[in-house]
């Protein structure tokens, strides 16, 4: 997950700007950068963010849902396509009708809650997204530490997982003292690549397993695990965080609707055939990370070094505005020093707590897709649209037709019920397994 930092040092010359309308010249009115991100790049950053995880989860998920996983997939893909079209239209609008907010904005999300409902939507939007942010990093150092563990003990070293996370932990710790990223397009290209390769080796390396695995079961669906899977569906396709902060980095952010579905469209051929296929073949084997379900070898240790790639870039990405936001309120300098070394130190044993007493990604991926993600993808574009069109003020007034105003509502109130669900499910689960087992209690407990 991405909350994507600007695309150059226009952060830093605006900064030093003191009337907007000098900064016009270099945005324009409607927040055009003339050296900002095309419709391809913005849909290479989107796909780059939410491309991922879903990889290795989605198999797992449809054992919770059945075949019907298959149709939840596309309808949730096509949703969050919507949904984010919505976003893009409520970014539009804010910056038409605020002068202020045609300039450079580091948090264009909360800032459209900010305009809707005043500081309280501020607050919620912020506060989901660092929720989000932070889950999401749990979850990229557990699977990184999973997917080291299964390189090294396939060449005959055994090391516990609850030491990966230490390691792994450690090696992140001075990456993480860095400051703002910038000029990353490479790291989006790379971690698309990466993932479009490694879901062609999952795909052949499942094909050579169903020649000599059994025919699979498949069981029944239980409404716990179809609600549970149901969260890491939507964490799989929930890109909205970052969204408004890729169409404000845009030549044309009128064109941003276009980059999103064809992101998601792109996202959904990589996800289906691996879901499809690895249901298929190992049924109710299949686990909550793929690469664990599939036969040992060199496709299994490429898929994993892939995988493992995405997931480390990735992971410095989610925790820096988390660790941005948290340094500005505390105030610390934003510059290179010792007290940013120490917060982020501690912020990464923060992080590093949660993975040791919770070893088990899918219930944090479950609990994120279905408690602040959903607010943030299937919840709060509605209402925000909905708000910002019957808003008066210096502007032409807006109509909003019969057929969208339904649209909006219908997917408001799914989202509400799916949310509830597959967080209560997800918390179950947390409670009655994985908080049972943490790695400082019994390191023996998680291999």
């Amino acid at each position: 997950m991405v909350y994507y930092i600007k695309l150059d040092s226009m952060q830093e010359n605006i900064g030093q700007l003191s009337h907007i309308s000098s900064v016009k010249g270099e945005i324009g009115l409607l927040g055009h950068h003339k050296h900002g991100l095309t419709v391809v790049t913005t849909t290479v950053f989107a796909v780059g963010e939410m491309a991922g995880s879903g990889v290795l989860a989605l198999p797992g998920a449809l054992l919770g849902t059945g075949y019907i996983g298959i149709l939840l997939n596309v309808v949730c893909a096509l949703v969050s396509a919507y949904t984010g079209m919505l976003l893009g239209k409520c970014w539009l609008m804010v910056m038409n009708r605020y002068e202020e907010y045609q300039v450079h904005t580091r948090y264009p999300y909360p800032a459209i809650g900010q305009v809707t409902f005043g500081k309280p939507g501020r607050l919620l939007v912020s506060c989901a997204i660092n929720f989000t942010m932070f889950g999401a990093a749990v979850v990229f150092l557990l699977l990184a530490s999973e997917n080291l563990q299964s390189l090294v003990k396939n060449v005959g070293k055994e090391i516990s997982f609850c030491y990966w996370l230490l390691i792994v932990t450690a090696v992140l710790i001075p990456i993480s003292w860095l400051g703002t990223p910038k000029d990353f397009w490479p790291i989006a290209i790379g971690a698309t690549v990466a993932t479009s390769i490694a879901c062609c080796v999952v795909i052949a390396n499942v094909v050579i397993d169903s020649k000599t695995l059994p025919e699979a079961y498949h069981p029944n669906v239980e409404f716990k695990t179809f609600a549970f899977a149901l969260g890491t569906i939507c964490f799989a396709y929930g890109g909205h965080p970052a969204f408004p902060t890729f169409q404000a980095d845009m030549r044309n952010p009128e064109k941003f609707g276009l980059a999103i579905f064809i992101s998601y469209m792109i996202v959904l051929f990589m996800y289906l055939p691996v879901a499809i296929i690895g249901y298929y073949v190992y049924g109710s084997h299949t686990k909550d990370n793929i690469l664990q379900s599939m036969s040992t070898g060199p496709m299994q240790y490429t898929v994993e070094v892939l995988i493992t790639m995405h997931i480390f870039c990735s992971f410095i990405i989610v925790i820096n505005p988390v660790c941005q936001e948290l340094e500005e309120l505390l105030r610390i300098p934003t510059h290179f020093g010792p007290k940013r070394v120490i917060f982020r130190t501690i912020m990464m044993g923060v992080v590093l707590f949660v993975a040791e007493s919770v070893p088990h990604f899918g219930a944090i991926l479950s609990l994120i897709g279905g408690s602040t993600l959903t607010l943030l993808a299937y919840i709060l574009p509605p209402i925000f649209y909905l708000k910002l069109c019957s808003m008066e003020g210096a502007w032409e007034k807006i109509v909003v037709p019969l057929h969208t105003k339904v649209a909006c509502i219908e997917i408001l109130c799914v989202g509400l019920i799916v949310g509830v669900a597959a967080t209560y499910s997800a918390v179950t689960d947390l409670v009655s397994s994985s908080f049972s087992k943490p790695c400082y209690i019994s390191v023996d407990t998680v291999q």
